[in-house]
């Protein structure tokens, strides 16, 4: 899925209050949802013909596009503008040869190879450099549109109408549109019913937002896990909601793993039998693997034991039961306890359970976790659970001391390397500190943080590395995406 969205509020002696705030409200959703999403504020004609072209390119490797623009826009002679910041007003001509034709952005959709696309316009704002235009009022604001097959155009008001900027920090159509867009679970359509029944409430019925669609499918902006997993029942997604019985082996065990006690955890783990787990449903083997990786990660030796010899442990297992153990487990990695993406995955036995990807009787495991993880792409360099192989390349400078320091970690020739916002350190002497590591704590850390198990992860040293090799990397610092 991949998106432009522009917000021009800088406009010479007519700034607007709320469109950049707006455009920039709207990238952040739509990244949440896993849009790719070029950005642009205050963006000169220039600017916008240059995003458009990159869109274009974006468009033909992506499924779902999105055109989404806050600002000035206006119809002249028929045809519908989005206005940049340098756009001339002085005459309609001057404002229609320096602004951009909407038309061309909706055919450049239309052309393109993918198969939806959006587009959103909180630009029917009050143009006061039309009325120096002496213009009639079925000119104010944007012409209807016609969609092509596939797209659907919403617009802040409907035809002839202007949109309100908004008392707060976004325009009012575009405060409905993020009062709602999250909503989960409801076709597209719905959803900018909903946006046209709040837009009428925050502006007393003064303002009708207006869509036109020809989309031939169902589009939904965000599916909630619970239906994208579809195999495991909710209390089983949100585990904080699953009911322990007490008369049931396996329910046991769980309860014995959620205790965060070693000497209640090691040997709940280790007395575990194919019995336990055959006599259960695949809701309870689910939830069993998410407390064994929970507990492996509160360092519970036996829950660690369990996972390093899963595959032998689980031979006598049905096979459906089995899998549900290991997509718990996976499970476990990147979501919480609320079924909510984690905001810091739990990696630390990762790679002990990212092992199994090398036999071909998980393969349907590690597919479900990757078709869910594919909902967040924007997490990953990678969708992890996908059969991939990558190659990195570390850049390192030498000391006066002879040692090496990371000062770049490179893939697909951009440094990914960058400070962790949630990570605090202090420079010495206005420089970042570095940490020892060996070759192999190092390569560890890498594959952890990029979510990329070592078995599938090259890296490549700018020097001769070998295992007694001592790396300096930089505190406060991740390859995390």
């Amino acid at each position: 899925m991949t998106a432009l969205v522009i917000g021009n509020s800088d406009y010479p002696g007519q700034e607007l209050k709320n469109a950049t705030n707006d455009s920039e409200d709207v990238s952040a959703k739509l990244s949440e949802f896993g849009f790719s999403v070029i950005h642009l504020s205050n963006a000169q004609k220039r600017d916008i013909d240059d995003s458009v072209k990159s869109f274009r390119d974006n468009l033909n490797s992506n499924d779902i596009g999105l055109f989404y623009f806050a600002g000035h826009g206006m119809q002249i002679e028929g045809e519908n503008y989005i206005t940049a910041v340098d756009t001339e007003f002085d005459t309609e001509m001057d404002a229609k040869y320096s602004s951009y034709p909407l038309n061309k952005v909706i055919d450049i959709m239309e052309r393109s190879n993918n198969k939806t696309n959006i587009v959103i316009l909180d630009a029917c704002r009050n143009n006061p450099y039309e009325r120096a235009w002496q213009r009639t009022p079925a000119q104010r604001g944007l012409a209807p549109v016609f969609a092509p097959k596939g797209t659907m155009i919403a617009f802040a008001t409907s035809p002839g109408e202007v949109a309100g900027d908004g008392a707060g920090r976004n325009g009012c159509y575009t405060e409905a549109l993020l009062k709602h867009i999250s909503s989960p679970d409801i076709p597209i359509e719905e959803m900018f019913k909903r946006v046209r029944n709040s837009l009428s409430v925050i502006t007393k019925n003064r303002q009708t937002s207006w869509e036109h669609t020809s989309l031939s499918g169902d589009f939904f902006f965000y599916i909630s896990l619970v239906n994208a997993v579809g195999k495991y029942k909710k209390e089983s997604i949100s585990d904080e909601l699953f009911h322990i019985k007490s008369d049931t082996d396996l329910h046991e065990v769980i309860s014995d793993l959620k205790s965060h006690d070693w000497y209640t955890q090691n040997p709940a783990a280790r007395n575990l039998t194919s019995t336990d787990i055959n006599s259960s449903d695949v809701d309870s083997a689910f939830v069993l693997g998410r407390n064994i990786y929970q507990a492996a990660c509160g360092s519970a030796n036996g829950a660690t034991e369990f996972i390093s010899g899963f595959r032998d442990k689980t031979q006598d297992v049905d096979g459906e039961l089995r899998a549900s153990v290991l997509e718990g487990m996976l499970f476990e990695i990147f979501f919480n306890s609320k079924g909510e993406l984690r905001e810091n995955f739990k990696t630390s036995k990762f790679n002990k359970v990212f092992e199994y990807q090398q036999y071909s009787e998980f393969d349907e495991s590690f597919k479900f976790v990757s078709d869910i993880l594919a909902n967040y792409p924007n997490r990953f360099h990678i969708i992890p659970g996908k059969d991939r192989s990558v190659s990195i390349d570390i850049e390192t400078n030498e000391n006066q001391e002879g040692e090496r320091k990371v000062i770049g970690i490179h893939l697909g020739g951009i440094n990914i390397l960058r400070e962790d916002e949630d990570y605090g350190f202090y420079e010495e002497d206005g420089e970042v500190p570095y940490e020892a590591l060996r070759k192999a704590a190092l390569e560890r850390r890498i594959s952890e943080d990029m979510l990329i198990p070592s078995s599938k992860l090259t890296i490549n040293f700018d020097f001769d590395a070998d295992k007694k090799s001592k790396i300096l990397f930089p505190y406060g610092h991740t390859v995390a995406k």
